[in-house]
This record gives structure tokens, sequence and C-alpha cells, in this order.
């Protein structure tokens, strides 16, 4: 049995195990975090990203788990609402579209549940090097024996440690789309009944929509800047401050950011590489072709990459080289369409139309 340990137990990685197991590999999940991540923003599966999930038979599942807005106030910086929508929202787009949104906590239990009976997880642990030798790919960690592997797959986001291992620096790749976003949970402190709100003050702006029966709130905060420094302390400290300045609820939002215990904030970046494999390892998902947040596509980039990658080794009956090949051949179209989607309204959605062309763009069965 040819095995993979794939770094990553977001939503790419045990994905990629779900598949790789039904083709008879065995498979490995190496995550830092000591078990699955709590918080994050709502995410999208939309278009083909929509059949691998229910091909996983998580299609009912993530249907049931689903945001439920009934719609979106644009408001002012004053607070005074201009503009509403019962149709739409921005994080989802159509409410009457068949894409699903759901809190990316609650996809990554669904992709967990469906794999831990079959993959082996190691939570609390990280990859520190890889040595391709003879025998495959060994590997060294922080808090464990090192292995040996027959692949690795960095499917370990933006910041990938894979992906610096073996490809280099990650400045030679990420492509900073100067602004911030930041992602933390709040009590339902503005009374919000399955209704989002959202608010734009010059370079800084936010978007606040209930969920857990509207007892939370999920707080996503942009904000324009140059590149700043991974400092978890000093980003946290740079948002309360700019939320603070707002002139509508600043106060309580800059609050509630001191002490959200999942508070996060990371670039809007994306990840541009001339090839996501290298000898036995290959990237998947965030850490090969991130296409930021900004785009809404990240999530189901990931679902489709794990479908795609896993065919291909499939198919190439154990020749390594040639699966990581056709993976990026089927791939590369698909990833630059959906990273488009970013960059085509700074400061906006993209146009449904080009959503609706970039997330079916491409063949699960190719």
């Amino acid at each position: 049995m040819r095995t993979v340990l794939i770094s990553g137990g977001g939503i790419a990685g045990p994905a990629l195990a779900y598949w790789l197991h039904r083709h008879g590999f065995g498979v490995t999940v190496v995550e830092r975090a000591p078990g699955l991540r709590a918080g994050g923003q709502a995410v999208d599966v939309r278009g083909v990203a929509l059949d691998v999930i229910g091909r996983m038979g998580l299609l009912d599942p993530a249907r049931r788990l689903r945001t439920r807005m009934r719609g979106m106030s644009v408001l002012d910086a004053d607070g005074k609402e201009i503009h509403r929508s019962t149709e739409a929202t921005y994080s989802s787009g159509r409410l009457d579209s068949d894409d699903i949104e759901l809190l990316r906590e609650d996809l990554v239990r669904l992709v967990y549940e469906r794999t831990r009976g079959d993959v082996e997880y190691v939570f609390g642990d990280t990859v520190t090097a890889l040595d391709e030798d003879g025998r495959g790919m060994r590997v060294d960690f922080a808090a464990s024996e090192s292995r040996v592997f027959d692949l690795v797959i960095g499917a370990d986001g933006l910041h990938s440690t894979v992906r610096r291992l073996v490809f280099g620096p990650e400045e030679r790749f990420a492509h900073h789309l100067g602004s911030y976003l930041s992602v933390f949970t709040a009590d339902n402190f503005l009374a919000l009944d399955d209704w989002q709100v959202w608010l734009r003050d010059g370079d800084i702006g936010f978007g606040i929509m209930p969920v857990r029966a509207n007892t939370e709130l999920r707080v996503t905060f942009g904000f324009e800047s140059g590149p700043l420094a991974r400092d978890a302390d000093g980003l946290r400290h740079v948002v309360t401050e700019r939320l603070a300045s707002l002139r509508w609820e600043g106060a309580r939002l800059a609050e509630a950011a001191r002490l959200a215990p999942d508070f996060y904030c990371d670039a809007m970046a994306q990840m541009r590489m001339d090839r996501w494999s290298q000898g036995r390892v290959a990237l998947l998902g965030d850490a090969g072709y991130c296409p930021s947040p900004l785009s809404g596509q990240g999530t189901s980039l990931g679902l489709v990459g794990a479908h795609v990658l896993a065919d291909c080794l499939a198919q190439a009956s154990g020749d390594h080289t040639a699966g990581f090949a056709r993976y990026e051949e089927r791939m590369r179209s698909f990833v630059a369409l959906n990273q488009a989607l970013a960059t085509e309204n700074p400061g906006g959605p993209a146009a449904e139309a080009s959503v609706d062309h970039a997330k079916n763009a491409v063949s699960l069965d190719g």
C-alpha cells in the first residue's frame, strides 16, 4: 500500500484523505493545532465543489448546516441604511442559489467525521524537515518520531510549512492584495435576526452576520494596508484601533475583537506558483494556489483540487510524477479563473456571471 502524509487538517487536506483512502492509499494527516480548529468565517461551496461533497455523502448534511440569511443591509459610516436586499448577500451571493454557505468549523467537522475511521490523524504536531531518498520521503516532526512516506502533500494553508521546506520562502510566491481581513466571534449585541449588515468607512469596513440560531455574531473586518509583520498581538492591536475609529458601533466591536478567543487576522494575498509539485511532494489548496477570501472560492478550490489530485494519482498507477503533472494540467485554468474573481472588482464582489463561469470551469472526471 502506498502511503501519503498530508500536512494540514482543515478542509482540503481531510478531503484529499477521503479520496486517497477510497483509491487504496494509506493516509496520515498531521495538524499543528491540538484539535479541530473552531471559529472562522462562513465559507462557500459552489459549482463543481458541490459535486465533490455530494460524492463524499456530505451534500445533505452541509445543506442542513447552511446559513439561513433573510437578506442584508448596507450602512453608511453613521449606521444609516443606504441599501438593502432580500435577494442576495455579499457573503453568499443569491439566496435562491443551489450554492451552500456554512461556517468553516462546521464543514471541517463534517469532513473530519467522514474520514476519522479510515485515516490516521495526528494533532498537535507539524513537519520540520523533508528528505527524499530511495525509500521515499523521510519526514521529521516537531513532536513525533521521524517516518517515511511514499508521498507528502502540503495542504497547510497560505503560510505552508511544506511549501517553505520544498519550494523556498513564502515571499517568492505570495502576492499581497493591499488589504487585511480579520474574523472573530462576538455576542449578538446587535440583536440581528438572520440578517447581515455591511458598512464601509473610507479604507476600512465590516460585514456582520448572526450564527448559531442568532446567539452569536461572526464579524469580518477588512482594512487597507501594505504588508504588516505576522505578529498576532500586533495585528489584534491594529484591528482594535481601527475598529474603535468607526463612528457606528466602533467601541463595542473593538472590545469584542480585543476579547475574542478565536481572533484571526491575516493579509489578503494570493499564492502564484509556476509548479505545485517537486519530487514526491505536491501542494493542495491555499498552500499552492490561494485565491484569497476576496474571491469567495478558496474552499471550493481546495475541495475540487483534492478530488482531482487523488484521481490523477490513482490513474497514474504508481507514477507520482505523471500524476502530479496531470493534476496541474487539469487544475491550472480553473485556478486562474477563480483567482481572477478577487481582483475583478476591487472593493466589491465579482460579477455574478464571472462567479458562475469560474465555479464550474473544470471537470471532475477529466
